[in-house]
């Protein structure tokens, strides 16, 4: 698929784009916007700081349909953020968000559509065969496969096996583990 965006001189780095529930918290069956219900699980920080230090960017790519529901803020959900970045501090290089849901609004930015994705790729010039995607849902491998993105699965309520996966992984850490045995 070809970029819509113009290609920056400095095209050539790598990302890791990261799904959130269910990759960098916990997940819990419905949306997550309290911070008290917001848990990161341990081995996260410590594979965010592997993947950076081989010079990966790191993406949060999240689907925040609650927003257009109506069922939380954007506010609720920026405290959950802010709880991420204060137990991975400095790691994570970007987080969008797509605050649409299917039944109230339209969106290109929402997954399985990979506009959010794109975004992140230009913004730091990286290149989709030497970025990957750590995701625990069909919505997610979908969007990286359409751009040419290497999709891992983490198993979770939501899927435990899809056949667009490069890889399945049990979480965070080990996803990073097989990232790096990779390059």
């Amino acid at each position: 698929m070809e970029s819509v965006y113009p290609v920056p001189a400095h095209y050539g780095d790598k990302a890791v784009f990261l799904d959130r529930d269910g990759v960098l918290n916990q997940e819990i069956g419905d949306y997550v916007y309290d911070p008290a219900l917001f848990v990161i699980p341990p081995g996260v920080p410590g594979a965010l700081r592997a993947l950076k230090a081989a010079g990966y960017r790191l993406i949060v790519v999240t689907n925040q349909g609650g927003i257009d529901k109506g069922l939380f803020t954007r506010a609720q959900m920026d405290a959950c953020h802010a709880k991420l970045e204060a137990a991975a501090p400095g790691l994570l290089d970007y987080i969008y968000y797509s605050p649409h849901h299917k039944i109230k609004t339209r969106s290109q930015l929402s997954k399985p559509n990979w506009l959010m994705l794109e975004r992140g790729l230009h913004r730091y010039g990286c290149r989709p065969e030497h970025s990957f995607l750590v995701g625990d849902a069909a919505r997610d491998l979908e969007a990286a496969a359409a751009l040419g993105i290497r999709p891992i699965l983490v198993p979770t309520l939501k899927e435990t096996e899809h056949p667009l996966a490069a890889h399945v992984a049990a979480d965070l850490a080990a996803a990073a583990d097989w990232i790096l045995q990779q390059a």
